[in-house]
This record gives structure tokens, sequence and C-alpha cells, in this order.
């Protein structure tokens, strides 16, 4: 590691943001600042990093992949019985993080989790490559394999298995639903002041508020 680490930083000038400026609505706000990563070119703008607590306290994340925003909340997919499903299951919570660092922006989301309904997950399924299909079947996500060759071999025993008919959803493998009542929404500004604007979700209202850096 490079002993310069500790000197790495970057001043953020590009924008500011004020309570007074943002929409009333956290999921309207999100889809503005979503909409302007996008026009930005930022790879992949629904990268975001899922933070989730073992039933024993031990905290994780890892890099998964926005399918669906609406007013009902932020929906991933992935294998249930995986480390990261047995978690949402076991202790029902966890935050998304968003980092722009193209437009100097972070967005963090904290709420409870649910499973979206079967057809919905079913209806993402079909839409996906039907290698990506394969693939849900194949992997026995967050299991210890000996090699490589257990998961190809599998791969090619199941594209024979379905070959010239449709893939069904794996019954392991879905939606969850991050159902918010915490937005908040961080602007870089220079000398580490930072903008950052919070929506509290009380009773059935958002209550925006301003943190401090």
């Amino acid at each position: 590691m490079p002993s310069s680490i500790s000197k790495l930083r970057n001043e953020y000038t590009l924008n500011g943001l004020d309570a007074v400026d943002v929409l009333p609505d956290p999921v309207a706000q999100f889809k503005e600042w979503f909409d302007a990563a996008l026009s930005a070119a930022v790879p992949e703008p629904n990268a975001m990093h899922v933070s989730t607590v073992s039933k024993d306290g031990r905290p994780d994340g890892r890099i998964v992949l926005l399918k669906d925003v609406s007013d009902a909340g932020f929906v991933f997919y992935t294998n249930y019985e995986s480390r990261k499903g047995r978690e949402l299951t076991e202790h029902p919570f966890a935050t998304l993080t968003f980092f722009y660092p193209e437009l100097e922006r972070q967005i963090r989301i904290e709420g409870r989790v649910e499973k979206v309904g079967p057809s919905e997950s079913d209806d993402y399924f079909h839409s996906r490559p039907r290698g990506s299909q394969i693939g849900a079947w194949v992997s026995n996500q967050s299991t210890v394999i000996e090699n490589r060759e257990v998961l190809e071999n599998r791969q090619r025993e199941l594209i024979a298995q379905f070959d010239g008919q449709p893939i069904p959803r794996p019954p392991h493998w879905g939606g969850f639903r991050v159902v918010p009542d915490m937005i908040e929404f961080w602007q870089g500004r220079p000398s580490r002041l930072h903008d950052r604007i919070r929506y509290r979700k009380e009773a059935d209202n958002w209550l925006i508020e301003r943190l401090s850096p």
C-alpha cells in the first residue's frame, strides 16, 4: 500500500443542495438524481451497495443491481438461500447506498425488507437473457465449491435439460423490496462541508431535514 494513501483527497465543487430545492417526495427526488446519473453516463447507475445484518449481529455488504423503483420501494433480485437472502429473511431490514462520483453525489436508503410477489419475480426472471436464467439454476450462491468446473458442468447439464423449452424460475430465486423509511441525499461540497438532506418517514408523511456533514 503506498505511503501517500493518507494524502488522497478530492475537492468537491460541482453543485450544492438545499432543502428548499428538493422535491417533497424522496422517491421522486431519487428518480431525478438517477436520471441525472444516466444523462452523465455514469457506469451502471443502478449498482448499489446492500448492507445486511446477520442474526448474531455481524454486518455484511455487497454490490447488487437495482431493478425497479416505485412508491412501493426499491427492488433487487437474488438467491433466497444465499448469505444475503438468509440474512434478509432472518433480519428484514437493509440499507442501500448509491455513489455517483462523476456527480459528487451519494444516496442512502434505509427500510424494512419484504419479498416481492411470485408473479412479479416470474415476470422479471423471464425478461432476463436465457444464459442468466440458466445461471440462477446453476449457482447455489454463497456455498463452497471445489472448482469452476463444478459450475460449468452443471451449466451444460441444464442447457441440455431445458433445450427447446421455457426455463422456469427456480423456487429459491426472487426479488426483495426495500420499503424506505429514511432516504438521504448527499452532495459533495468544498472543505468537506458537504450538503446532506434527509427524508425521514413520520406516520404517512416525509419530514425533510438538513444534517451536519
